[in-house]
């Protein structure tokens, strides 16, 4: 459902942020660089590094268009680039020359807003490149920024863990403690949320804040010119051990991915909160993470130096839930039509007969074996009879991870079981220790996952993983 499709090693110090536009990916560093890459092959462009940064540079993010990327720096400036050239569109000094941590564009594009350290934040004219507002907060940095989907008004998080929302005259709506340990990013959904309240239909949009605090929350917000704004508390999304350093919300509003110092990236299912994947491939603190807007892509970067590409594949991740729901109904109350439904499905459309005239309904499904696949329903194929076999496999494996609701990441590949003693092979993937032992030793030097040859045998321990399975254990098992 998610494979690691590309590692880019570019950046010569830790990655702090990455973001997409339709066409590019764009990364920037401590180094003191921003690089741009072509989503087609992710190859880097030729007009790549955009150089022109004294000190780190924090944060980076393209305009709606794509065709302008913003980037901001402990330098205390705001740089506009344009992306078809690298050429420096325009150099915005923070009034304050306080170090920039965040930058983020409204979604008309007529705003940029810049959140420093010192606490102010400057609402920028994106078009005459001009300062319009500039505010400022009581306590702590600014670290973090989102607009509000209809661009109304924007949200700062600051390193005190005060949440503010201001309107595009830069008057404070609100304020409050959202993260006691501080606040390090927030991101909106971009899909509204209708509610029906008193006959009316209400939109809300969902805003997610993480924090030092090792929590990822989801908010409700709306704004409307006869109510006004309110912002609800929703609920706390569990998963990350240590201070959770970046989240982003898919641009479908479905999922939501987070990064921390724990080395791990979390997605969740946003409508159930229930974790879809945990990603371990980085070795140091997750910095950054992005969705693309209109591929389904992922982007990871990290204090190791690296952004990993990840790819998810929706018709399938649509299929899971499908096949969820299916078999949450569980397999063993399937009619003979949905056996030969499923017969179907599995390439198997030339068994549904058999199965009819032996009346095969869910529960005798599970039950077939070998024996009986050959001498009570007569099929003479042996590798027919082992294509259903594990075909059946498979659906018991299935029912057995739905029902205990074990995330498939915690699954090893080979025996399909919750792993106890994960370890990370050179292929990448992660797999019980004992059992890919025994693969190395009996299948020579090739990967479970891919069937390619493994460039070398060391295991080495996924503790990352080994933890968040310890602690979904605690959570499930009392």
């Amino acid at each position: 459902m998610v494979k690691l499709i590309h590692t880019l090693a570019d950046h010569g110090d830790d990655v702090n942020c990455c973001a997409f536009s339709s066409s590019l990916l764009a990364t920037c560093s401590l180094d003191k660089t921003i690089r741009l890459y072509s989503l087609s092959d992710f190859t880097e462009l030729p007009h790549s590094p955009l150089k022109f940064h004294t000190y780190a540079v924090h944060c980076c993010c393209f305009s709606p268009s794509g065709h302008i990327l913003a980037s901001c720096s402990t330098d205390g400036t705001t740089v506009l680039w344009n992306t078809l050239n690298g050429q420096t569109l325009a150099v915005m000094e923070q009034p304050s020359g306080s170090p920039v941590r965040v930058c983020q564009f409204s979604p008309d594009s007529t705003c940029l807003a810049s959140g420093a350290a010192d606490g102010t934040v400057v609402l920028w004219n994106a078009q005459s490149y001009k300062l319009y507002r500039c505010g400022s907060v009581k306590d702590g940095s600014l670290v973090a920024c989102a607009f509000f989907p209809n661009g109304n008004l924007f949200v700062t998080g600051s390193s005190c863990g005060d949440l503010t929302v201001w309107d595009d005259k830069m008057r404070c709506l609100h304020s409050e403690k959202a993260h006691d340990l501080g606040i390090t990013c927030c991101d909106f959904s971009s899909q509204p949320v209708s509610v029906l309240d008193g006959g009316q239909d209400l939109q809300f949009f969902r805003l997610a804040t993480c924090g030092q605090d090792c929590q990822v929350k989801i908010w409700v917000v709306s704004f409307t010119h006869i109510l006004g704004f309110e912002l609800k508390y929703k609920s706390t999304l569990s998963g990350h051990c240590a201070p959770v350093l970046a989240c982003a919300f898919s641009h479908d509003g479905r999922m939501l991915v987070s990064g921390s110092v724990d080395k791990s990236v979390i997605v969740y299912d946003i409508n159930t909160e229930n974790i879809l994947h945990t990603l371990t491939q980085h070795t140091r603190y997750v910095t950054t993470c992005a969705f693309a807007p209109n591929i389904l892509l992922l982007a990871t970067g990290s204090m190791d130096k690296t952004v990993n590409i990840w790819q998810f594949d929706l018709e399938t991740l649509c299929q899971a839930r499908s096949m969820e729901d299916q078999l949450k109904q569980f397999t063993e109350d399937w009619s003979e039509e949905d056996v030969s439904t499923w017969l179907c499905a599995q390439g198997l459309k030339d068994l549904v007969d058999i199965f009819k005239m032996n009346n095969i309904d869910g529960k005798e499904l599970l039950n077939l074996t070998k024996e009986s696949l050959a001498d009570d329903l007569k099929i003479e194929s042996l590798g027919l009879r082992s294509k259903v076999l594990r075909k059946i496999e498979e659906l018991r494996t299935e029912v057995k991870s739905l029902s205990s609701g074990i995330p498939d990441e915690f699954i090893c590949p080979i025996t399909r079981e919750l792993m106890k003693d994960p370890v990370i092979a050179s292929d990448g993937y992660s797999y019980e220790k004992e059992a890919m032992e025994n693969w190395i030793s009996k299948k020579k030097r090739t990967s479970p996952m891919t069937n390619l040859v493994l460039s070398s045998v060391v295991l080495t321990p996924n503790r990352t993983l080994k933890m968040a399975i310890n602690r979904w254990l605690e959570t499930h098992q009392k």
